[in-house]
């Protein structure tokens, strides 16, 4: 049962990566195919971000508040709307503000489902299996890589309206896993309350009960003020974001510029999901090692060298050679910064820790998108890399400068 239960969390993690390829990493492809420009695009994918971070809170207290709908039940109903805005996408051939703002709220849906499905580890294991996160968010890499393999030369030999397509039958997948994952909970979770119940009519009851620790609810501003060299190091995030936001939202872009079309781009896309897996599925052996401070500051560099490698390019295969860095970039940062908030923030703050961070990434997204959209038309790809290159390092100086500094939770 614990294998199976952490497979099918596998499987969900694996298809909500793989719609955000259809979705984010394609989303150029196919609104420049829909005759928008790239300050447009900028736009809409800005928007989306703005709306997810509007939407992002309200959907979490929805969460906690409801009692009827469980974790899981809501985000079958939002997998269910998903798949209603994604036919919009065949409705619409021109560009149209309609067709726009079915992308925006596409996008934004999904990006909430994000910290849902994190959440989703923790509510699993309620049930008394430990859920393996990182081989779970590793296989979601595996999934995003073998799609992306394919879906650029699925569009390049069919046009965009593969996209659509494609993202219809990931929905229904994503669907699928979410029905089989509840189930499986559902068994593991009377299991455990049958053993809880056998133990207490035992004599197990007159033991005292364990309770958890209440911890103070404070709001976002007051952690700030109490965390401040935490949020020093949330906007270097920024700074080593703008760069991973750029490749991903702007990769066809900055391939055109040494030569290569979508086939290129998917295939760049994949190497670099690819990479990110054996950093992953290492990660918890990497922490007996090495501290999540070193980690990041590693990953740090990483980013810089990465981007800064795609801003010299002279050809494709020097932006593949650059994804390399990705497994001493994102796919180490990612892992280490959630352990490290959840040591540097007492357990009544880490949850506002991890929702800082995803702030920050989300902020970032939204600046990024704008700017890498007018830079584009007013400057080029060659000009967008070199201020992101020169962002990233921004953000690298900084978190090296103070990750050390900030206090362990008592």
């Amino acid at each position: 049962m614990k294998k199976l239960l952490n497979f099918e969390y596998a499987c969900i993690h694996g298809t909500y990566w793989m719609f955000y390829g259809v979705a984010s990493s394609f989303a150029s492809v196919f609104l420049l195919a829909r005759g928008y420009s790239n300050s447009e695009i900028g736009v809409v994918l800005a928007a989306a971000n703005i709306l997810a971070v509007v939407m992002q809170p309200l959907v979490a207290d929805l969460a906690d508040r409801v009692k009827k709908i469980s974790l899981i039940g809501i985000t079958e109903i939002m997998t269910i709307m998903m798949m209603v805005m994604t036919v919009g996408l065949f409705a619409f051939k021109g560009k149209t503000l309609a067709l726009a703002v079915i992308f925006v709220l596409l996008i934004a849906w999904h990006t909430v489902l994000h910290p849902l499905f994190n959440s989703l580890t923790f509510k699993l294991e309620e049930c008394g299996i430990h859920i393996n996160f990182g081989v779970a968010r590793s296989m979601g890499s595996l999934a995003y890589s073998l799609l992306m393999a394919v879906l650029g030369t699925l569009v390049e030999r069919h046009g965009v309206t593969v996209l659509p397509i494609t993202g219809e039958v990931i929905l229904v997948m994503l669907l699928l896993s979410l029905f089989f994952t509840k189930r499986q909970y559902d068994k593991a979770k009377a299991i455990k309350d049958n053993k809880a119940a056998i133990r207490a009519s035992e004599g197990a009851e007159g033991k005292p009960a364990e309770t958890e620790q209440a911890e103070e609810e404070i709001d976002l501003r007051r952690f700030i003020q109490r965390n401040k060299l935490f949020f020093v190091v949330n906007l270097g995030v920024i700074g080593l974001y703008f760069s991973n936001s750029i490749l991903n939202n702007y990769m066809m872009q900055i391939v055109s510029v040494v030569g290569g079309d979508s086939e290129d781009m998917g295939r760049i896309l994949s190497l670099m999901a690819f990479l990110e897996i054996p950093t992953m599925v290492c990660f918890d052996l990497l922490r007996r090692k090495f501290s999540c401070q070193l980690m990041l500051k590693v990953a740090a560099v990483g980013f810089t060298l990465k981007i800064g490698m795609c801003f010299l390019a002279q050809s494709v295969a020097m932006i593949f050679v650059a994804q390399f860095f990705q497994l001493i970039s994102f796919a180490l940062f990612l892992p280490a910064m959630v352990h490290f908030i959840n040591q540097v923030c007492s357990r009544g703050e880490a949850v506002k820790g991890q929702a800082l961070f995803t702030t920050m990434v989300t902020v970032t997204t939204v600046f990024s998108s704008l700017a890498g959209g007018v830079i584009l038309d007013v400057s080029g790809a060659r000009m967008l890399t070199l201020i992101a290159t020169l962002a990233t390092a921004a953000g690298a100086v900084l978190i090296i400068a103070v990750i050390d500094k900030v206090k362990q939770a008592d």
